[in-house]
Order: structure tokens, then sequence, then C-alpha cells
């Protein structure tokens, strides 16, 4: 991985300090999570995805965030809690961060500098958020919970999916599929 990628102090949900390094030369997909989301529901396609790959050098990496009209409002405990019990998630998950905005985490704004656009059509999931009296975040901000960034071997952010784009979809399924294949 790029120093830059693998370097950025993270602490896993159980306040373990972990770094990016500990996935060198996986296929990753990280993904802002929240438990209060009308798409919460990816947990259980993110499970399932990691399930289906992870024996290929692919990692599901999940970063809670609070961003998105309070949709985390719970502690890391709670959130592990709510993991576990609600979807079974054994794919690592970090501590809460920010990922929008001026405070966003480093790792985040790595991200979004590598990839400022999604590969896929946002303007679907921006009216519908502006029908429920939300203003979205403009690009290149994370638009909401669960956009996913997918990271290739060497630590490049490679592709980045919006937040409607279902775990199992085949546009992110056949990008994780040739990425492994490298």
């Amino acid at each position: 991985m790029s120093a830059t990628i693998e370097n950025f102090p993270l602490r896993r949900i159980d306040g373990k300090d972990a770094s990016l390094a500990d996935y060198r030369g996986k296929v990753l997909l990280i993904v802002n999570v929240a438990s209060k989301c009308g798409f919460t529901p990816q947990y259980e396609g993110l499970e399932k995805l990691f399930a289906r790959f992870s024996n290929r050098g692919f990692a599901i990496l999940g970063f809670p965030a609070n961003d998105f009209a309070e949709q985390e409002p719970g502690t890391n405990a709670e959130i592990a809690q709510f993991c576990t019990t609600n979807f079974g998630v054994t794919f690592p998950v970090f501590e809460k961060i920010t990922v929008a905005g001026p405070t966003k985490h480093p790792l985040y704004a790595s991200l979004i500098k590598a990839q400022p656009k999604p590969t896929t059509n946002t303007n679907d999931l921006r009216q519908h958020l502006i029908e429920f009296g939300v203003t979205p975040n403009a690009e290149p901000e994370v638009l909401w919970n669960f956009e996913k960034f997918l990271v290739d071997r060497t630590g490049k952010p490679v592709a980045r999916f919006a937040p409607d784009v279902e775990p199992e979809d085949v546009k992110l399924t056949q990008r994780i599929e040739a990425e492994l294949a490298k």
C-alpha cells in the first residue's frame, strides 16, 4: 500500500490500534456505515460479500460515522453490539470517525482526493435526499452513509460507489473480481 494510506492512525471498534498496513496486499472495500439509516440493511450484503471474497485476499473495512442526519448516534460499544447482534458482522469495523466536512478523518480526505466522484450515478439519490428535506453534500464530499471506496492491492483507490449501490450489485462485484484477478 502507498505510504499515504497505510500510515493513517486507526482504531478498531474494540479500542485496539490498527493500520491499513495490516491489510497490505489485499483488495479493500472501505465503507462508511450507520445503524439508523435506510441503507443499514446493506450490512447483510456486505457480510455476504466479505464471506464470498475474503479467502481471495479481500477485506471490507467499516467506518461508522454520524455525519448524515445523526444516523449513527451510538458509542463504539453500542455500534459493535448492533453489528454483531443484528447482522452477524465479522468484517473489521473501526471506531466512529468523521467522513465529511472540514474535520473529516485523513483516510477519507485521501480517499476522496483519489476518487472525487462516484463511478455510479448519484442524481437519483441526491433528488431523493432533497425530497426528504436534506441538503446533500456537494461533490467531492461523501454523499451519505454506505458510500463505498474500492482500493486495489497496492493501496490505490480505484473506484467509488454511491450509497445506493447494493453490496451484491453486479457493477460492484465485477469490479472486485477484476481487482482480485490482478
